[in-house]
């Protein structure tokens, strides 16, 4: 009512004064540009030749950075009209990537020879309509399988590492610096998430890290050498394996996948192998849901990981994270904590990751936490890859 009231006596007032009508337009669009800015757009995708698949009825979807790349997203399908398939959605203004699949990443779009597809790219600032000509199959032709990477100091610690806290089974990997099995040292040892995507090319959807080929370069220098467990993740599962809240996926199971990591598999690697086992030297990274995790990781068990590599992190799916953190934060003195992402990425997801930082580092003052905002940088592995060496160096000093 006060608003009204208000409202009203400034256009009576400027009406006695003769204030001309475009005055009056420009005040309402200054008083609610706000909730402007705050608006959806209306975004179409339109999908023109789609070939033929293996799958007698397919279903198309899109998978990106608006819907956490989730290849089976069904608010993300689309559906037929007339000669064509379309799909309407309302999102926020921002820069994206996405790629079409037909429900897994087995079945994404590929080049007309069948080989991986770089990521669709786009930037809304307006309702825009999206045509897009799908090429191939990623699962349509024949070809010859990739070859595996892996150096040589990359075993597999177990094919199917039980999890007790999920009752699931994993398959889980681990680097070996080259200087292990000539000396007596002990190592400090990184935990990473999505352990496909780490040293092998042939186990990787969108590419590796390549983890194993930095650091083997990096010992050759005399560097220092770290040990580095990578546990797979289990397919569209993570989007809650990697969550410790409930969203629009599902119950999260991220506070029970962190304390087999803390629990049962830290402990584990520690008996088996020459670690460093203090808070220290032990550290957390990954990328996208796995920085969100390896952020929770470091926040849940501070006297486990005293170190973590926060990689484009997804807390746009769990705002709560961000709340709780601030009655944590005092736990986090002691420990070295690496934010990075890049500018092509989602605007959202900077804006998050600005938020914990500052909450983590309000004065900016802290060394310990630093943030790092590359121009070029995409939501890809090969971005995630190079800036591993960067964190390399955050962690080892």
């Amino acid at each position: 009512m006060i608003k009204k009231v208000i409202i009203s006596t400034y256009l009576l007032n400027h009406y006695k004064l003769g204030l001309s009508m475009k005055k009056i337009t420009l005040f309402f669009a200054v008083l609610f540009l706000p909730f402007a800015l705050f608006s959806q757009i209306r975004l179409a995708f339109r999908l023109n030749g789609v070939p033929k698949s293996k799958d007698s009825l397919p279903t198309f979807f899109v998978a990106g950075s608006f819907n956490n790349w989730n290849p089976r997203d069904s608010s993300y399908s689309f559906k037929r009209i007339a000669d064509q398939f379309e799909l309407i959605k309302n999102i926020p203004a921002g820069n994206y990537e996405y790629k079409i699949t037909r429900g897994n990443w087995e079945k994404a779009e590929s080049d007309a020879e069948g080989n991986p597809k770089a990521n669709r790219s786009l930037k809304l600032v307006k309702d825009t309509i999206v045509y897009i000509s799908v090429l191939n199959w990623a699962d349509e032709l024949e070809k010859e399988p990739i070859k595996h990477t892996a150096s040589k100091n990359v075993k597999l610690l177990d094919s199917a590492f039980f999890i007790p806290q999920l009752n699931k089974k994993r398959r889980v990997w681990i680097y070996l610096p080259p200087s292990y099995s000539t000396s007596k040292k002990s190592y400090p040892v990184i935990y990473m998430h999505d352990g496909q995507n780490l040293f092998d090319a042939a186990t990787s959807g969108f590419g590796e890290w390549k983890i194993d080929e930095f650091l083997d370069s990096v010992a050759l220098k005399g560097g220092k050498e770290f040990i580095v467990v990578g546990v797979d993740h289990g397919g569209t599962e993570r989007l809650t394996e990697y969550n410790p809240y409930d969203s629009e996926y599902g119950s999260g199971k991220g506070k029970r996948y962190v304390a087999f990591l803390a629990e049962t598999l830290k402990p584990f690697v520690d008996k088996n192998y020459r670690t460093k086992s203090n808070f220290k030297n032990t550290t957390v990274a990954g990328s996208s849901m796995g920085g969100l995790i390896s952020m929770y990781a470091v926040t849940e068990y501070p006297k486990v990981f005293g170190n973590a590599g926060v990689f484009s992190p997804a807390f746009w799916i769990a705002k709560k994270m961000i709340d709780d953190l601030k009655s944590g934060v005092s736990k986090l003195k002691a420990h070295k904590i690496y934010f990075v992402a890049g500018a092509l990425e989602s605007e959202k997801m900077l804006i998050d990751m600005e938020n914990v930082y500052g909450i983590l580092n309000p004065l900016g003052k802290n060394e310990n936490v630093v943030l790092v905002d590359k121009a070029d940088g995409k939501h890809q592995e090969w971005f995630w890859a190079r800036e591993f060496a960067d964190f390399y160096k955050f962690i080892a000093k």
